[in-house]
């Protein structure tokens, strides 16, 4: 064999063990190992209240989505509990669909704390926890850490930032962020709901609602922030506002009371 053979097959016999390597690596990444699945345990309230079934329907639907979107940090290096974290409340929406893909993100990525509109986290007027970017930003959502794990504590009562934010992606999935996901909301519901949003809105500036008041910003806050709501605190959304609450069920195509 000349040495022009001899080093073609050297080259051939490493490309092979590179990428035998690299999808071995790959494998081993798109497995739930059972740490991950005791972080889940240990933060993610829907998780825990799921069958075993539907719990492995989760981690394989939580694993698909991180396969395709990068989890980056900003001043801090994210580790296994801020990607599940990240990923359940990107599944938790969704879970109700069977298959989702979120086309419109390729990038989450963490800042240590609160940040402003010119995305500074240090000094004073900061006050965003998190959001989706536009523009330039487009295709990215941006999240505070502290938002994110305050979300899974057990102080959280029926805030989550993170879940927010992925309900603004599924709103803007229909081309526009307006509060009505006229393709996942059932069309008999959708002038009931707008009707809803409006008279809900009435009883929250009159100090007359439980709901957070930023939902009265506009339409598109209204359904994040009682979306937050509907999948923090199911049971108590639905006994308080039982009309938001179906509307919300067929929406998601889920019943949080009774899963």
């Amino acid at each position: 064999m000349t040495p022009y053979l001899i080093l073609l097959a050297a080259f051939i016999v490493a490309l092979y063990f590179i990428f035998r390597n690299k999808k071995s690596k790959q494998t081993a990444q798109n497995k739930m190992t059972e740490t991950d699945r005791q972080l889940l345990l240990s933060h993610v309230a829907y998780y825990q209240h799921l069958d075993q079934n539907n719990r492995l329907k989760f981690e394989q639907m939580l694993l698909d989505f991180l396969s395709y979107v990068r989890v980056e940090g900003i001043d801090l290096v994210p580790d296994a509990t801020d990607r599940l974290l990240i990923a359940s409340s990107a599944i938790i929406p969704v879970f109700g669909f069977g298959q989702w893909k979120y086309q419109n993100l390729h990038a989450v990525i963490l800042y240590p704390d609160t940040f402003n509109k010119d995305f500074q986290f240090e000094g004073g007027d900061r006050n965003i926890l998190g959001m989706v970017g536009t523009g330039y930003m487009n295709g990215q959502m941006i999240l505070s850490r502290s938002a994110l794990l305050e979300g899974f504590s057990i102080n959280a009562d029926k805030e989550n930032t993170a879940i927010h934010e992925f309900v603004h992606l599924l709103d803007k999935s229909d081309g526009a962020t307006d509060g009505i996901p006229e393709n996942l909301m059932p069309h008999q519901y959708i002038i009931p709901w707008v009707k809803m949003i409006h008279q809900e809105i009435s009883k929250i500036e009159a100090g007359k609602s439980d709901i957070n008041p930023y939902a009265v910003t506009n339409e598109a806050e209204f359904l994040a922030v009682v979306s937050e709501y509907f999948f923090e605190k199911p049971a108590q959304f639905k006994e308080k506002h039982p009309e938001l609450y179906q509307i919300l069920a067929a929406t998601f195509s889920q019943d949080p009371v009774k899963k």
